[in-house]
């Protein structure tokens, strides 16, 4: 037999890698790692900037939804009476037996330059829409006043056959359909005051057939008025039905842009008992409208009108609210938001920044309507949209030709 021979071998040998190829898999590294974070940023970036141009789209759409709301609703309750002394009477309301209207100093800001401060604040005047043509905050915006009811008890003015010496009773034709706690516009032709009354919340006596006494008393009465008592005996004054204090069916508002790129609302009749505005809409940048007007005679669609900011010129607001005809004869509105994203972008390439030097709103109708609103540089760097819709106000398309 052959012994057995066994190879006598050394250590098997290891290699590692070379410096070079070391550094060659770090760069390599590093080219991914810079690809994939290059990928995830912009991914990021696109992402802010979509959930930024929905959020513009967002607040656009909830903006002309509630504006659209009011204005359609503008002059409910009291259209039927515009010829009774309501358009352009001076509304004076009183809560908890305090005044609050007419004020003695300025709307809260951000409509401190309403109706061009404190001295006309004291004048607001009824009438469905009013258009304070630049009068916001930014001397810029137009500020928008929308009032109206819900056309409580069919609408239907009443005659006031007299008042007591309290104060604090009429006597009506009739108080078919009236309820407890039942607001109204107590108003005279030719009498330049006009006053919101509320019906009392113990007066039993509306449930007795053929009754005509109506007792005023509650949140929104003011005792002692010897004003709206001569008002009432004259014969010749009127009770017609706004809404229901408990239903809040009533809205008296003024709409306008605040800091921060903001839409506020203003309740002018303190509904809550807060005389602070409310911001209801982000992003909005600038507000705009124009007068939609027919003619009162046959009822035709005339043409739009821009609100002015000339004291002498018919469609300055303190002239529409104090000419019932012209308020008569506004029977649509267009308003244009310009609204701008949260996101701050680079410009392109090419230098390109992600918003215009001026946009153009109301375009498509006369050149004298246009109106040309300039981005700033560094608000170019944002992305602007602009929302432009017309709102018919119904309850004045609806009244009869005069």
């Amino acid at each position: 037999m052959k012994p057995n021979i066994h190879e006598a071998r050394g250590p098997q040998l290891q290699r590692g890698m070379t410096l070079i190829e070391l550094m060659v898999a770090v760069v390599i590294g590093l080219i991914v790692t810079l690809a994939v974070t290059s990928a995830v940023t912009f991914g990021e970036a696109q992402k802010r900037t979509t959930l930024s141009t929905n959020d513009m789209g967002q607040s656009g759409a909830y903006g002309s939804y509630l504006l659209d709301r009011a204005m359609r609703s503008a002059g409910s309750g009291f259209t039927q009476s515009w010829d009774l002394g309501i358009f352009g009477c001076k509304l004076n309301v009183s809560r908890a037996n305090a005044a609050i209207l007419p004020r003695a100093t300025a709307f809260p800001a951000p409509f401190q330059g309403f109706l061009g401060g404190a001295a006309g604040s004291a004048n607001l005047r009824v009438a469905p829409v009013l258009i304070g043509a630049q009068q916001g905050i930014d001397g810029s915006s137009d500020v928008i006043a929308v009032m109206g009811g819900n056309g409580a008890a069919g609408a239907v003015p009443r005659a006031i056959r007299s008042m007591n010496t309290d104060y604090d009773t009429f006597r009506l034709d009739n108080t078919i359909g009236l309820a407890n706690g039942d607001m109204a516009l107590i108003s005279q032709v030719g009498t330049p005051d006009c006053y919101l009354e509320q019906v009392n919340g113990a007066n039993s006596v509306l449930a007795t057939p053929n009754n005509d006494a109506l007792l005023l008393g509650g949140t929104y009465f003011k005792a002692g008025n010897a004003a709206l008592g001569t008002m009432a005996d004259s014969g010749a004054a009127y009770f017609t039905p706004l809404g229901n204090v408990g239903a809040t069916d009533m809205q008296f508002q003024l709409f306008g842009i605040g800091d921060n790129r903001t839409l506020f609302s203003y309740d002018l009749l303190n509904s809550n008992g807060s005389d602070a505005p409310q911001a209801i809409v982000e992003g909005v940048v600038r507000m705009n409208a124009l007068y939609g007007m027919v003619n009162p005679t046959t009822g035709a669609f005339t043409g739009w009108v821009a609100p002015s900011t000339t004291a002498t010129d018919p469609y300055y607001v303190n002239n529409v609210m104090t000419t019932p005809l012209t308020a008569r004869s506004i029977a649509a509105v267009r308003i244009a938001l310009v609204l701008r994203s949260s996101q701050q972008e680079k410009a392109d390439a090419s230098g390109n920044k992600v918003a215009p030097a001026a946009i153009t709103v109301f375009g498509d109708l006369a050149a004298s309507l246009h109106k040309t609103i300039p981005i700033s540089a560094d608000e170019q760097n944002y992305r602007h949209r602009v929302v432009e819709f017309t709102i018919p106000l119904r309850n004045v398309l609806l009244l009869p030709t005069t």
